[in-house]
């Protein structure tokens, strides 16, 4: 049956391919993004359109008369709970049936400031009333592989003693996909990647992958935070798991474009 549903954050790293998949099933898809401009959005997907979830100018408009809202829109600069609290009033205006939003596994174990967040937004959305459904997911690849390219910059390269489970942003766009055209659930089975892996070996695969050959440090970071991080709490070993590897992702880059030189000196990202 076809539907009509608003993605927020329609052009980032988890909107996007979201806006994609369930244009491609045939659903009416409003793409939101603070950022939309003429000629940014995706082939073959409608045209993003601008409304700034902080102050909520045009989001009513934005929900009538829509099925499902898929909640991907986030800022690490803080906002996100102001966004939510206001897409959450102006779909109870509306009576949006369904509100589906991704968060983060162990957002209520490891205590460091987005997580937290992300935590009270989901019991924002519990308490809103809402038909709601909550997926948490672990941390995706591009943000280890940012991370491995912002720590491989210098000659000696720090690597956390913390292990991570990398899960594909496109499969948790199909998850999101799959979701959002269901009934509420509640909370979701959380997704993470299909490996548990030390950050030293994905920052050797980034190696390998980059031509960025470092030295490397183990470096136990401290704080409870840390702590937590190196006791598992961001991981989803008992959840459901993505067949996409992190060494998959750098495959795939690889194919789509050029790594970057470790004789380059640059220090850019690949």
């Amino acid at each position: 049956m076809k539907r009509t549903i608003l993605v927020t954050g329609g052009t980032g790293t988890v909107g996007r391919p979201v806006v994609e998949r369930l244009t491609a099933q045939g659903h009416d898809v409003r793409a939101l993004s603070r950022r939309a401009r003429p000629g940014g959005g995706v082939p073959g997907t409608p045209e993003p359109f601008a409304v700034d979830l902080r102050t909520g100018e045009g989001l009513d408009a934005a929900v009538d008369g829509v099925d499902a809202i898929v909640h991907c829109a986030t800022t690490y600069t803080g906002g996100d709970e102001r966004s939510a609290a206001n897409l959450f009033a102006a779909a109870r205006r509306a009576g949006v049936p369904h509100t589906v939003a991704i968060s983060i596994v162990g957002c209520d174990r490891v205590g460091i400031g987005y997580y937290r967040s992300r935590a009270r937004i989901e019991q924002a959305l519990a308490a809103s009333g809402l038909g709601h459904t909550v997926l948490r997911a672990t941390q995706f690849h591009d943000l280890v592989r940012r991370l491995c390219a912002g720590l491989s910059r210098i000659p000696v390269m720090p690597v956390p003693t913390m292990p991570f489970q990398p899960v594909d942003a496109g499969e948790v766009a199909d998850r999101l996909a799959e979701l959002a055209v269901g009934d509420p659930v509640g909370r979701a089975p959380d997704l993470g990647g299909p490996r548990v892996e030390a950050f030293r070996d994905l920052a050797r695969q980034y190696a390998a992958w980059s031509g960025r050959r470092r030295l490397m440090v183990p470096v136990p970071l401290p704080g409870r935070a840390f702590t937590a991080y190196r006791a598992g709490g961001h991981l989803a070993e008992n959840g459901d798991r993505g067949t996409v590897a992190f060494a998959d992702h750098l495959a795939a880059r690889a194919s789509a474009s050029t790594p970057p030189s470790a004789a380059s000196g640059t220090g850019q990202e690949g």
